[in-house]
């Protein structure tokens, strides 16, 4: 971890940060409805349906997968920012299998922004680009009221054994590589507890995705958690694969902290927007907190992964906890209380 930039507090420099800057699921997937899909065969993963990176294979054993993220700080310090970009640029890489071998800088600062915090920013992306296996070759760099960082990520993965969102299957158990409860804890979490969910963030899913490549085809589906919640990105699974995904209220893992902020009534202004989103496809009969956890949107979330019985038992010494299970269709997500 880099040494703080001092005198700079990048959340007094933006009005809102991390995933939870996106836009409403909702309103993306009608905007990405009305593209053209893409008519070239070797486009494996594209926009029809979308998915957490797009993948083109260049030869018969070889593919491409390509993705891109970027937000406003969610972090004071410059170094956490760069940091967490970097892994939740990555983080969509290892979602799809592959393994991370290049990225390019999307950044926007103001000129007003220290130098050195900039240069603590990249310093901190670079670092955890090479500790998922890849180089940052260069980027793009423009002037901007708000700070804005993130990356262009690209892997390699074989054809034949790409994760997407489809394909999980009745009897399936859903797993989850970190705790949820990033969003509610930096709202309104302790210092010590927003130290413990900047740590999370920071850290990698190559562990995590490494450990479900293992497990061949014992793994059925898989996606990232990050700024539709656990909620939204369990309904993905649920639409693409055409079956129920049910979440376990009682088996949901939480940063410390978390819990208490989502009791005392804390939400951010993403938690409604997922709840939007999933609108009509949701029956709840958890507590109004552990619907907190489903709906809070994550930055630099877990890995979210459909896999059979005993691959799941296999993944609880990667880190991995059960959140829930698979059911046969229509699709629909349950989250039982």
């Amino acid at each position: 971890m880099s040494a703080p930039v001092t005198g700079v507090r990048l959340t007094e420099w933006t009005s809102c940060g991390g995933c939870a800057a996106k836009w409403g699921a909702s309103l993306l997937a009608e905007l990405v409805a009305e593209l053209p899909p893409g008519p070239d065969a070797e486009l494996l993963v594209g926009l029809a349906p979308s998915d957490d990176a797009a993948v083109y294979r260049v030869a018969p054993d070889l593919a491409l997968v390509l993705t891109t993220d970027f937000f406003p700080p969610l972090v004071d310090d410059p170094g956490d920012f760069g940091a967490i970009a970097a892994a939740n640029a990555c983080s969509d890489v290892f979602a799809m299998g592959a393994r991370v071998v290049l990225a390019l800088n999307v950044a926007a600062f103001p000129e007003a922004l220290p130098r050195d915090a900039v240069a603590a920013i990249l310093d901190a992306a670079a670092t955890v680009v090479g500790e998922a296996g890849g180089t940052v070759a260069g980027g793009h760099t423009i002037r901007s009221e708000e700070p804005i960082f993130g990356l262009a990520v690209q892997g390699l993965v074989h054809p034949a054994r790409v994760f997407t969102k489809a394909g999980a299957r009745p009897g399936d158990v859903l797993v989850l590589s970190k705790p949820l409860g990033t969003g509610l804890v930096l709202a309104g979490g302790s210092d010590a507890d927003r130290a413990a969910a900047i740590a999370g963030m920071r850290k990698l899913n190559r562990g995590a995705a490494e450990s479900l490549a293992a497990l061949g085809d014992r793994v059925h589906a898989v996606t990232d958690v990050t700024g539709f919640g656990l909620a939204g990105h369990g309904w993905e699974i649920a639409e693409r694969s055409g079956v129920a995904v049910v979440l376990d209220a009682g088996a949901l893992p939480a940063y410390p902290g978390a819990v208490a902020v989502a009791g005392a009534g804390v939400r951010t202004g993403g938690d409604a927007r997922n709840r939007d989103y999933v609108a009509g496809h949701v029956d709840s009969t958890a507590g109004p907190v552990a619907e907190a956890l489903a709906f809070d949107p994550q930055t630099s979330g877990g890995l979210l992964a459909a896999v059979t019985p005993d691959a799941a038992e296999r993944l609880a010494g990667a880190g991995f906890v059960p959140v829930g299970g698979v059911e046969p269709g229509p699709p629909a997500l349950r989250l039982a209380g």
